[in-house]
């Protein structure tokens, strides 16, 4: 056995204060929402970029405009609900994707998005990063936001 200590490889680990942070749009017109929610998720969390680490939070921003446009596919249009709970008897309270499409289409992509991170406090931080506007019409445009290509 060699007494040399042999030069090993380390896996890098992000600090806080080296994360560089983008700005990127994305247009939902015409998408599918898992499909988009997907790759949005990836983007907050960090994994398309090499420096990941799983505590630190190395994502990115990302603006979703036209949610009013977004869409389902097959039958879920009119079957799909979300559940929520008021925690009092009898709370249960249930609203169809169509209606919510209609009333807060930016919620939808908030809902989906958020489903995909992980339910921790780092969790939190990452879904704060997402901004969701129904039209196309966004108060971000001084960040120089760069497009992201979703199929």
């Amino acid at each position: 056995m060699s007494t040399k200590i042999e030069k090993t490889l380390r896996t890098y680990s992000a600090k806080q204060g080296e994360v560089k942070r983008d700005w990127y749009i994305v247009d939902a017109d015409g998408k599918t929402v898992g499909r988009l929610a997907t790759e949005v998720a990836r983007v907050l969390r960090g994994k398309h970029k090499a420096t990941f680490t799983p505590h630190i939070d190395t994502g990115d921003f990302v603006v979703v405009i036209n949610a009013g446009k977004i869409r389902m596919t097959g039958k879920r249009m009119d079957q799909k609900e979300y559940y929520r709970n008021t925690l009092y008897p009898g709370g249960a309270r249930f609203e169809k994707f169509k209606d919510l499409l209609v009333k807060h289409p930016d919620r939808i992509v908030e809902y989906a998005v958020k489903g995909m991170l992980p339910k921790t406090s780092l969790g939190k931080k990452i879904g704060m990063k997402l901004k969701v506007y129904a039209g196309t019409d966004h108060p971000h445009a001084a960040q120089q936001p760069k497009q992201l290509a979703i199929n």
